[in-house]
């Protein structure tokens, strides 16, 4: 648990015989102790300070020393519950902020009231902020991704929508209460550039879906990173030289913007668009239910358009729903249409479960003027009461007729497989409309929320990176939590252990990866 740990322990404020053991299961746990520090600075690889509060601290060591060291200055109430769970904590929560001792007291009468206040969270290191480079290996990340500049992709990709206000936190503390990361409507971040360069975003979003039709999701993922960089542009893009060192952007891709500013189409999309097979697929894979390998087969029958589709009997209720909606399904979905289909949700759910946490994800919450479809991540505070909540939260909504057509339901919580997490997936309407939209709503136990949040928040970029940096760091990051990597033969990740790593908010797992912490209006990557 504590491996890579080497501990300089303060004694001061604690009982001898405790202290003892403490140092006794640190080392038991892979740690290390060291007993005695140099002068000058950090010795023989220490990397923690482990003190009771910053008064104590400070009657060990000096100032200076503090300013100079580089690792975790932490309260031993950290260790403590370390041992308790059984699984290494993040430490940024138990920071011992000691800059406050040398700060001068306020009297009486300058209205302090006399309470303490938390300790600050202190800063990364710059090392533990230096994000992975490594985005361009590893599997395409199952979230949603934007169509072109930000047009939401279909069935099996879900990262879609920005709640506006941001997170409200409580803080997490000896009597149970946690943090909540509930972003409401109508927040101050729009994520709305100007996009000068529609012509070439528009052309690679339209490659996106094609490629990931084909089922080629490697080829889709770099149109899809390079659309974001593009689209914040403050300028116009008349030559490749504009864009030669921007990130993300290679020699290939770099190829078709010069195609595309001077000739203002690109060949590649129009051979696309003019392969017979390649425009079928296409066409068939934007259908709800319908992959790229069922695509295929559908062609294979001697299938060429929707017409042809409906006609086929082998096609499962889910993809019949897809096809019959598929023009609604395409439509966009206005900022303020989602931003009061949020609030009629956390309305019916309060009446059904008051306290529940009900947040609209994706590019809504990230702040994009527009979403595709509508990312419902839910939780209860009390880590118990989210047992059975969707399956009466569905029928009710389905009794005002927001809920109209099902496409997935399951309900794991009751019996505790697939991580507890209930998941709905189906067709929702405007109030007053018949309109179909898409929605996804997804229930998770409290302590997997903040993975749960993290990951249909989005952009696909950011979960991309975030997989890759856990993976490097020891950990298996998913939608359902931070667990810890098993080990195969020569040392290799064989997959994910069972240990959940504690992250009550999304900040959590940033600072457990050492990546950087985005607002959610930031992670348009």
């Amino acid at each position: 648990m504590f491996r890579g740990v080497s501990a300089f322990i303060v004694p001061h404020g604690v009982q001898p015989r405790r202290l003892e053991v403490w140092k006794q299961r640190l080392v038991q746990m892979g740690g290390r102790v060291v007993e005695k520090l140099g002068k000058g600075g950090p010795a023989a690889g220490v990397n923690h300070v482990l003190a009771m509060e910053a008064k104590a601290l400070l009657r060990e060591l000096d100032a200076a020393w503090l300013h100079r060291f580089r690792g975790s200055v932490v309260s031993f109430e950290w260790l403590e519950e370390c041992l308790k769970s059984g699984e290494r904590l993040p430490e940024h929560k138990f920071t011992i902020n000691y800059e406050d001792e040398f700060k001068p007291k306020k009297s009486a009468g300058n209205g302090d009231s006399g309470v303490s206040k938390p300790a600050k969270r202190s800063k990364m290191s710059s090392e533990d902020q230096q994000r992975t480079n490594s985005e361009d290996r590893g599997e395409h990340q199952d979230a949603s991704a934007d169509k072109g500049s930000d047009v939401e992709r279909s069935p099996n990709k879900y990262a879609s929508s920005q709640s506006n206000s941001g997170d409200t936190k409580d803080t997490v503390g000896s009597q149970g209460t946690f943090d909540i990361e509930e972003a409401s409507s109508g927040g101050p971040s729009i994520y709305a550039p100007a996009d000068l360069n529609r012509n070439i975003t528009k052309i690679f979003g339209r490659l996106i879906d094609i490629y990931r039709a084909l089922g080629e999701d490697r080829r889709s993922f770099s149109y899809y990173k390079a659309i974001p960089v593009i689209e914040k542009l403050p300028f116009k893009i008349e030559s490749a030289e504009q864009v030669k060192d921007l990130p993300t952007i290679g020699k290939s891709l770099k190829d078709h913007i010069n195609e595309i500013v001077t000739t203002g189409k690109l060949s590649k999309l129009e051979h696309f668009e003019t392969d017979e097979k390649v425009r079928t697929i296409s066409l068939f894979g934007e259908v709800w239910g319908v992959g790229p390998a069922t695509a295929l087969k559908l062609y294979e029958k001697g299938h060429r358009t929707l017409d042809d589709l409906r006609k086929d009997e082998s096609l499962t209720n889910a993809q019949r729903i897809g096809l019959k909606y598929f023009d609604d399904i395409k439509q966009r979905i206005p900022r303020h249409e989602v931003s009061e289909m949020e609030k009629l949700l956390q309305d019916v759910g309060k009446d059904i479960l008051p306290g529940v946490i009900i947040v609209c994800g994706g590019s809504y919450r990230r702040g994009k003027a527009s979403c595709g479809d509508m990312d419902i991540i839910i939780t209860h505070p009390d880590g118990e009461s989210h047992v059975g909540f969707l399956s009466k939260f569905v029928q009710r909504l389905k009794e005002i007729n927001f809920l109209r057509e099902d496409l997935i339901f399951s309900i794991h919580s009751v019996d505790g497989t697939d991580s507890g997490v209930d998941t709905y997936f189906g067709l929702c309407t405007y109030p007053g409309r018949e309109l179909r939209h898409r929605i996804d709503l997804k229930v998770y136990p409290r302590n997997r929320y903040a993975c749960g949040l993290l990951h249909w928040t989005g952009n696909d970029v950011l979960n991309r990176r975030l997989r890759l940096l856990a993976d490097s760091k020891g950990y298996v990051l998913d939608d359902t939590g931070l667990y810890l990597a098993t080990r195969g033969s020569g040392g290799k990740h064989a997959g994910r252990s069972d240990a959940i790593v504690n992250c009550h908010t999304e900040k959590d797992v940033f600072d457990t990866l050492g990546f950087p912490w985005l607002e959610p209006h930031e992670r348009n990557l």
